[in-house]
């Protein structure tokens, strides 16, 4: 089993020899990976190394045990904090323990007491573990319960619970393969009487009539999933190139073969074909519409609701989740995915058979997602539809449905450019204002990212991650960089003492100004100007 790893933080050099020496890391199930003489070196080190436990003492240089635990609970929140200290101080151990500080242990610290912090620690930590490993058994169970979950999916599909960006990564997840193209739901009614007479319908009879229609559709081109659904088997037809009276036909023929095989009346209510899995929910709602018409038709087994209620498709409204793809196209798209949004919308006009009126009320309503989406991204209106756009327009202003499905592309492209760009300056602005910032407060010693978040309104998670991806290294690194290229600019042409040009740079203690300025140039601040004026 691998070793956890230690992090000792401590600047007595004999108490970390002392500590390293005394301890047979290996025996407990331990590896000491790092050892730091401050509390700044320690941090550096952690965000390097990834410690499963930090020891640390509790007054240190630079920054002292109680600040690196508080920074250690931000980075490695998972990560073991073990404090110790010279000083009987309940102040301290209030402190510690307010941190969520695994142990408090006081100078001199003796092998067997540390040792024993070090085996409650991994028998935490070895839980913690146990519990990891608890998870492959969960994600056994999962796939155990794979065909439940899946139909649960295709019920909640059904009933339009499913946003339609989501579908395919749902339908990866539960293994199933959703193709495009043209589909139908149907809903299936099993007509049995229980000894009073009275219509029954129970879970084992469904499964029979599931199974039986799954072991008997025979219609070549077309593949069917078949799923208990309320009081139903519902059944999601994938036809291919089949049209819609095929699949009646067939359908048809299994109602005549159910009550020959197993003495059963079947109904099936018949949804109108959709274009993809993601608007099966209105196929099926038109398969729920459809057998309410048996008390109508009587012992018609098949019900289309395309011949029930002919003028069904006239139906048409930009519906939200018409507004939810047409904006994430825009905004998060690329140019074909704006094309094929738009040119799906009015493909629906064309097929609809809408009226003049009903096809200016769609096309309004498309406009005025267009139009807040610019406001919101504070662009102007006539740098996406041209000058003089004023917003009120007709369709009659087209000469045809082409010309408006191609003057609609070329504005929702044209929004989609400037939204990019608008997104592309914010972000520059935002990092050059933070490095104008820092220029002119890099001599604050308390000048910290959280002080210059506020400055930009904006989260110290969001800014670190942006600042990171944009200057290639984190405030931290490039807040000392610019302090210690100002310091050695200072020691190279002025007389400066050394504690006043620290002071300059934003570093209250000469010591540690000189401790950094070594690790960064490799020399003390005195032997560079030596060099630089020798």
């Amino acid at each position: 089993m691998e070793p956890y790893r230690v992090l000792l933080a401590d600047d007595e050099e004999e108490i970390r020899a002392g500590i390293s020496r005394k301890i047979n890391w290996s025996s407990l199930g331990f590896a000491l990976v790092g050892e730091a003489e401050n509390g700044q070196e320690a941090l550096e080190l952690a965000e390097q190394l990834r410690p499963d436990v930090v020891l640390t003492d509790i007054k240190m240089p630079f920054m002292d045990g109680l600040e690196l635990c508080r920074r250690l609970k931000q980075s490695l929140p998972a990560a073991k904090l073990v404090v110790f200290s010279g000083f009987d101080d309940f102040e301290y151990a209030r402190q510690a323990i307010g941190m969520d500080v695994s142990e408090y242990i006081l100078k001199p610290i003796n092998a067997p007491e540390l040792m024993d912090v070090l085996n409650k620690l991994k028998d935490q930590l070895d839980r913690q573990r146990l519990e990891r490993r608890d998870m492959e058994t969960l994600r056994r169970r999962y796939e155990e319960s794979l065909p439940v979950l899946r139909e649960m999916f295709y019920a909640r599909l059904l009933d339009g619970q499913i946003r339609a960006d989501l579908i395919q990564e749902r339908a990866g997840r539960y293994e199933i393969e959703l193709p495009q193209g043209t589909w139908a739901a149907a809903l299936v009614q099993v007509d049995c009487l229980n000894e009073a007479g009275k219509p029954e319908r129970d879970e084992l009879l469904l499964l029979s009539v599931r199974a039986f229609l799954e072991e008997h559709f025979a219609l070549e081109g077309c593949t069917i999933r078949a799923i208990l659904y309320n009081d139903t088997v519902a059944l999601l037809a994938h036809m291919g190139d089949q049209g819609i009276y095929p699949l009646i036909e067939e359908l048809g023929r299994l109602c005549a073969l159910a009550y020959s095989y197993l003495g059963m009346s079947l109904t099936v209510g018949v949804g109108l074909p959709c274009d993809g899995p993601e608007e099966l929910h209105s196929s099926a709602e038109g398969a729920r519409s459809a057998l309410d018409y048996r008390v109508l038709k009587g012992s018609v087994q098949v019900i289309y609701i395309g011949d029930m209620e002919p003028d069904h498709t006239v139906r048409l409204a930009f519906e939200e989740e018409d507004q939810r793809q047409l904006t994430a196209a825009i905004k998060l798209g690329s140019q074909e995915e704006v094309e094929r949004t738009i040119r799906t919308l009015m493909d629906r006009v064309r097929e609809a058979g809408l009226s003049l009126p009903q096809c200016h009320l769609f096309f309004l309503e498309t406009m005025t997602c267009l139009i807040k989406l610019a406001r919101g991204g504070g662009v102007e209106l006539e740098r996406v539809f041209g000058s003089g756009f004023t917003g009120a327009i007709s369709i009659t202003d087209f000469s045809s449905l082409d010309e408006l499905e191609r003057w609609l592309v070329k504005g929702g492209l044209k929004l989609r450019e400037l939204l990019g760009q608008q997104r592309t300056d914010s972000t520059w602005k935002t990092v050059e204002r933070a490095k104008d910032f820092i220029a002119r407060n890099y001599g604050d010693g308390d000048l910290s990212v959280e002080t210059l978040c506020s400055y930009l309104h904006l989260s110290p998670t969001y800014f670190s991650t942006l600042f990171k991806r944009e200057v290639g290294m984190s405030f931290i690194a490039y807040l000392t960089e610019v302090r210690m290229e100002r310091a050695a600019q200072l020691l190279r042409e002025t007389e400066e003492k050394t504690y006043l040009i620290a002071e300059q740079t934003g570093y209250t203690d000469p010591n540690y100004f000189s401790y950094v300025f070594k690790r960064r140039f490799g020399v003390s601040p005195s032997k560079f100007r030596a060099g630089q004026t020798g």
